[in-house]
């Protein structure tokens, strides 16, 4: 992996974000040191809260490691749990938590979340840099699952067990989660056994009809943007991950890293999200 963290600390990172972070709504944190400054008429002297978007197959605990490092750095964060019903529906469950957040705002999506917030960002002043985490940037139009489809090499299809859920107002739709013993190779190769297996008993299932669910928004054409690529990713190809972050212009990094990369290296995420949050504050475009 790309950067030297303890396996004992990240899974006890994990397993402690999973208790204080848990899935049942937004979890917000702010340390002491955190309360940004007024900003001046551009709010370059203002600290951005960091909002994180977590996506298929995991929850919001998935940040734990990189909330413990930005808590280190003296910045707010928010991590709500994502419904994974649809992407309209998620989409407009974020703006609610955009709009509930005072001060400028630096978006995270990982995976399905970056399509989530490509759409929950248009015309959200607040927001002032979105990063995306071996994610979708989806244009106009594109469903998650045409873009994984661009590009060959994802075994997610292989790899994925599909349930039933009973809809609202009747019937039934289908919902997809990752068999267990292939979890790790699938989604966090590399990382602890133990906390794979915390990983795959909490993973929360992504209807179907959000992967095929086309945008409708794409605010990575006018708000700066960041991508980290994880180079061994098995649910997005790396090639797609690529093409996406230059297709939104964004400032990219590689690491070489399986699709839980939040999990299995934090420290690569935080600097990136370090990165978007000084360039917000400086007031330059990346």
């Amino acid at each position: 992996m790309n950067a030297p963290i303890s396996r004992r600390t990240v899974t006890a990172s994990l397993l402690a974000g999973a208790a204080a972070l848990g899935t049942a709504g937004p979890a917000y944190s702010a340390p002491a040191a955190a309360a940004g400054r007024p900003g001046g008429p551009h709010g370059h002297s203002e600290t951005p809260t960091v909002v994180l978007v977590h996506g298929a197959f995991a929850d919001a605990s998935s940040w734990s490691g990189v909330v413990a490092r930005l808590h280190r750095h003296g910045h707010r964060v928010l991590a709500p749990a994502l419904p994974l019903r649809g992407l309209a529906s998620d989409a407009a469950y974020i703006r609610s938590v955009l709009d509930s957040v005072t001060g400028s705002v630096v978006l995270v999506g990982h995976s399905y979340g970056g399509a989530v917030i490509s759409q929950a960002a248009a015309g959200a002043p607040r927001v002032k840099g979105l990063v995306y985490v071996a994610a979708f940037v989806p244009e106009v139009g594109e469903s998650a699952l045409q873009l994984t489809d661009r590009f060959p090499g994802s075994t997610l299809g292989q790899a994925t067990v599909t349930q039933r859920y009973p809809l609202p107002g009747g019937g039934e739709g289908e919902e997809l989660v990752i068999a267990r013993h292939l979890f790790r190779e699938q989604f966090a190769a590399g990382v602890p056994v133990r906390t794979v297996q915390v990983m795959a008993a909490g993973q929360r299932p992504i209807t179907l009809a959000a992967l095929q669910e086309p945008a409708t928004a794409a605010a990575w054409k006018t708000i700066p943007s960041w991508y980290l690529v994880a180079t061994e990713d098995r649910n997005i190809p790396p090639a797609a991950e690529r093409w996406m972050a230059e297709r939104a212009r964004a400032r990219t990094v590689a690491v070489r890293a399986p699709h839980a990369v939040s999990v299995s290296d934090p420290g690569a995420v935080t600097d990136l999200i370090l990165s978007a949050v000084r360039s917000v504050r400086s007031g330059h475009r990346p």
